[in-house]
């Protein structure tokens, strides 16, 4: 249980309401800033306006996966207008309090440092990541379905990176019977992709694999499908890219050359967002256990 710990919640999306359920069950006092259009009711559950004196009592501040962008907006799918973190408001954390998000761009790195703040970056912590993977690879294949007019059983389907979404992405679609190809660069990860019974793809080899391709995915958070690769591509192809924006791929280029492509980040908060929502809740309920 939670008895007796304030929680302040920042804005979010769909994942972040059951969130709020999950904790407010565990008998956590939530605030809710930014949920003014949200149907969430408990008896510990209030809703209140972004100020340093709501934050100043939190055991933690729980912020959307997305995090705080570089001028300090937090993603507010629930609120009447834009949700804006300034400096007075870090300040009045608590610096005993954890500070959660999914993902955390510089600004907000700088920020929780400069101020003594401990940030936990839960897209970064394997008991996150490697289940949140299962939402993205159902979310992947649901879209590769949608946008081809073809069975993914017995499809050329080609897998960029070994990541922890590459390595689900790759297992579910030989589950479905797909040919499977998976790029990577380090040795371990090729004799990895060979042990697993699929196509080991190299540096070297990466234009020839997607030269027959029926689908691409890329999980990779850099640019990997250049022109220069896109080139080799066919153009009946569909190209998945579920790697954190702006992707992966020359989408300009591909564009171009007549091949579908699709960017496609957050996927779980968009297919499963209860599902996703609940990984979040049962890591951060762990982490408030331990730190009392």
């Amino acid at each position: 249980m939670l008895t007796g710990i304030k929680l302040v919640m920042l804005g979010g999306d769909a994942r972040m309401l059951e969130v709020v359920r999950y904790l407010s069950d565990l008998d956590a006092s939530v605030r809710l800033v930014g949920y003014e259009n949200a149907t969430l009711e408990g008896p510990d559950t209030t809703r209140v306006q972004l100020c340093p004196e709501n934050l100043a009592d939190a055991d933690a501040v729980i912020l959307p996966v997305a995090g705080m962008s570089e001028d300090g907006l937090v993603e507010a799918r629930f609120a009447d207008g834009p949700l804006a973190l300034q400096d007075d408001h870090f300040s009045a954390i608590p610096k005993s309090a954890l500070v959660f998000t999914g993902i955390a761009r510089p600004a907000l790195t700088a920020v929780s440092r400069r101020h003594g703040l401990t940030l936990v970056k839960l897209m970064e912590l394997d008991e996150v990541a490697i289940l949140n993977s299962i939402p993205t690879a159902e979310g992947a294949l649901a879209l590769a379905m949608e946008h081809t007019d073809i069975t993914l059983h017995g499809a050329q389907c080609v897998v960029l990176g070994l990541g922890r979404c590459g390595l689900t992405l790759a297992r579910s679609l030989v589950g479905l019977g797909a040919r499977v190809s998976v790029f990577a660069r380090k040795p371990a990860d090729l004799a990895r992709i060979v042990e697993m019974g699929q196509k080991a793809v190299g540096p070297e080899s990466l234009t020839d694999a997607v030269a027959t391709a029926d689908v691409i995915f890329n999980t990779i958070p850099a640019l990997i499908l250049t022109a220069d690769v896109l080139a080799h591509v066919p153009r009946h192809a569909v190209v998945i890219d579920i790697a954190s924006a702006p992707g992966g791929t020359d989408f300009r280029f591909a564009e171009k050359r007549g091949i579908h492509a699709i960017l496609a980040p957050s996927l779980p908060g968009i297919v499963a967002p209860k599902t996703a929502g609940r990984i979040i809740a049962q890591t951060i309920a762990r982490m408030l256990r331990e730190r009392v």
